[in-house]
């Protein structure tokens, strides 16, 4: 099985790692020659490709940036997953499309459910959830799976800046008012792999829709950076104090939501697919991290 990868980010390098040794061939491209924001050349390069299915993992993801440049916000995670999902039905592949928690306003009491209305309060939020819009009208054959708070040994995550900011701080401010559900990158590139493998040969009558996909359990912005420092000391890593601040003292430019933990029960009840709890996303990324810099160590 063929999986084009749109976006070069750290979800695509988790989930061609996990394809290996697997039945699926996973292709990954981002820009310039898969660029959200150029239909045309967007068209050439997935019909050049010739997916059995496409997976978009290309997205703006700057959010208190975004509050400034809403219009190439809106440009590639609206009307770019828009042309993405125009090019997928024309040619009849299925769509996997990645959106985020930030689509909830964040009152809500318990996690949310993917039939629970949302209510974007950042410009990152309302551009993903019309990108969501815009897949489900023009592919019907489209599988949304909303994420949140992913982190990996690749790319620019939370887990990584907690630990480089251990390295000159005796004592780190972190938010302790929002919560959620931190998503360790190759957990969810192992489930979006099952979800490719059922949606493949799928009809009209296949399991579309939207879905939740988050590592289980939840914990504030404070409680991940704990358990990341707490992991970090095990490893001979520098450590630090966390101090628990409230969001009101780490003003941002975008607004983020209070509670955006996410129910994932509809994945587990159509595709029997389960993350594993964050913490154990926390221990294997940490390890990992730990490997690296002690490999860097010896070579230098």
């Amino acid at each position: 099985m063929n999986l084009l990868v749109v976006g070069s980010g750290q979800l695509s390098q988790a989930i061609a790692e996990a394809a290996l040794g697997t039945e699926v061939d996973v292709l990954v491209g981002g820009r310039p020659e898969l660029d959200l924001t150029n239909a045309p050349a967007l068209r050439t390069a997935v019909t050049n490709a010739a997916p059995a299915i496409v997976l978009n993992a290309a997205a703006y993801t700057a959010v208190d940036k975004a509050e400034s440049e809403p219009d190439l916000a809106y440009a590639v995670n609206a009307r770019g997953a828009g042309h993405l999902a125009d090019v997928c039905n024309d040619l009849g592949v299925p769509l996997i499309h990645l959106s985020t928690d930030y689509v909830f306003d964040g009152r809500a009491e318990r996690p949310y459910r993917e039939d629970d209305p949302v209510g974007p309060i950042s410009v990152y939020g309302r551009t993903k959830f019309e990108g969501e819009q815009l897949v489900a009208v023009a592919c019907p054959r489209h599988v949304i799976v909303r994420t949140a708070w992913v982190h990996s040994p690749w790319g620019t995550n939370f887990v990584k800046t907690i630990l480089r900011l251990a390295e000159t701080r005796l004592v780190i401010g972190v938010v302790d008012d929002q919560l959620g559900s931190p998503t360790y990158a190759p957990h969810l590139a192992s489930a979006l792999l099952a979800v490719g493998r059922r949606i493949a040969g799928a009809g009209v009558q296949g399991p579309w829709g939207t879905y939740h996909a988050v590592d289980a359990g939840g914990t504030t912005w404070c409680g991940f950076a704990r358990e990341v420092l707490r992991q970090a000391s095990r490893h001979g890593l520098r450590s630090a104090d966390v101090q628990a601040i409230t969001a009101a003292d780490y003003p941002t430019a975008a607004r983020r939501p209070a509670n955006s933990r996410l129910d994932c029960n509809r994945l587990q009840s159509i595709f029997g697919l389960a993350l594993p709890d964050w913490k154990t996303g926390v221990v294997a990324c940490v390890e990992r991290l730990a490997r690296i810099s002690s490999a860097g160590q010896h070579h230098s």
